[in-house]
């Protein structure tokens, strides 16, 4: 029986730093060699970048696909966490978001990651006793049209509360998102009544349906609070067995170095992964500090000393949780750079390489073995890539090209 040869596919002068300019081999998927440029010259397909650096693919852990590109149509004054929450439940609630129109925006947000460079998302989905599953539905209709370009990952957001009076039509709603489909089961623990039993619930919850958990954590400057260090207890306790994710961790931020480092020892130990996302935070924490005005990023030194896998996103884009972003994780990986005093090689892991392996990716660090997802971009050195995030990309997913952008500049110098 005659067994089919794969088609090979070659990627010819891409700079990757480290290598020089070199010929990268493909097939299968996965990356099978390196050569020096033109050693060979058989029948595969071939993409010539003509010298632009290549990268490892991104990734975007922390999104909010069904909120995007509603910035014009959910004001936020306050410019605050709880005026976004209030905002969004209030316009929802309402019926501003008509299935199509959340399919639309869902659409072209990822449309916009996967053009940028990103090969894997994972997005957040609104989930309450009010709308039911309705954003999940619309979201799954958007995911369809990007199969086989741009993975995909969808936590159901529980609305508070979840545990003690008044849960019961968000329990109902949970059930829901669980017999529709998920991957994960978010919520906000420090937004309940009751955190600890919330914690408790959900992690018994997740365990019993066979999912993952993703948290947004202590999203607040308080450092009062602190329902991160309850998690990884419970986790622990219980030997919480799937995926555990520890989204924003502000507050951490917030505590002495000795409490920094007994929680991410907690956290390392507990495998609980955690992502910082500077855009949307450096947006609505800190604007009732009129001196002083602390960062809303999390303990990022301490916790990469301890070990915890740390990865970052830019979670909200153009709505009232953020009114900026491009959905460009060069965006953040220079916030990183700026507010988080990363080197650029290590911003731009937190956004790709870290991003993938917190988010239980293939590896896919253009290495032999690895998932042939990668970014070619013009630019001379990966710092000028951050700095400038040019336009001019090519993104290629299991070794296919699957979007292309280029940028042009023309100086008109007079007469």
């Amino acid at each position: 029986m005659a067994v089919e040869r794969l088609e090979e596919k070659i990627i010819r002068n891409a700079l990757i730093p480290g290598k020089g300019i070199v010929d990268l081999f493909v097939q299968g998927g996965k990356i099978t060699s390196f050569s020096n440029p033109g050693n060979r010259n058989d029948e595969a397909q071939i993409y010539d970048l003509n010298g632009w650096l290549l990268l490892p693919a991104m990734a975007e852990p922390h999104a909010h696909l069904d909120k995007a590109l509603t910035a014009d149509q959910v004001p936020n004054p306050s410019g605050e966490l709880m005026g976004a929450i209030k905002a969004w439940i209030a316009a929802a609630e309402k019926g501003t978001f008509t299935h199509e129109n959340t399919v639309q925006r869902a659409s072209k947000a990822m449309e916009l990651l996967l053009v940028h460079g990103v090969t894997a998302v994972r997005t957040h989905v609104n989930v309450t006793e009010s709308i039911g599953v309705s954003s999940l539905k619309a979201l799954a209709e958007a995911k369809e049209k990007f199969k086989g370009l741009l993975e995909v990952q969808v936590v159901a957001l529980m609305n508070s509360p979840l545990t003690g009076p008044g849960s019961e039509g968000n329990v109902q709603a949970l059930e829901s998102a669980i017999e529709f489909g998920v991957d994960f089961l978010g919520g906000c623990p420090h937004l309940e009544p009751y955190p600890n039993e919330m914690i408790q619930f959900m992690l018994a919850i997740a365990e019993d349906a066979g999912l993952g958990i993703d948290f947004h954590v202590d999203e607040t400057l308080d450092a009062q609070t602190l329902t991160l260090k309850e998690l990884a207890k419970q986790s622990l306790e219980r030997g919480f067995p799937h995926p555990l994710s520890a989204s924003h961790c502000v507050s951490l931020g917030m505590q002495t170095e000795t409490v920094q480092i007994e929680i991410s020892k907690l956290l390392r130990e507990a495998n609980i992964s955690v992502f910082t996302l500077p855009q949307t935070n450096l947006f609505l924490q800190g604007r009732e500090h009129l001196s002083a005005m602390p960062r809303g990023l999390t303990a990022i030194r301490t916790l990469q000393e301890q070990g915890v896998l740390l990865a970052a996103g830019a979670d909200n884009v153009r709505d009232p949780f953020n009114t900026m972003g491009r959905s460009d994780p060069f965006e953040t990986a220079a916030l990183m750079v700026m507010a988080g005093h990363q080197t650029p090689e290590a911003a731009f892991g937190l956004v790709s390489v870290n991003a993938r392996e917190a988010m239980g990716l293939e590896k896919a660090a253009l290495e032999i073995g690895d998932a042939a997802d990668f970014v070619a971009v013009d630019a001379p050195t990966l710092g000028t890539a951050i700095a400038d995030s040019p336009m001019s990309r090519r993104v290629f997913k299991n070794g296919n090209l699957v979007a292309s952008s280029d940028q042009r500049t023309t100086i008109f110098r007079g007469l």
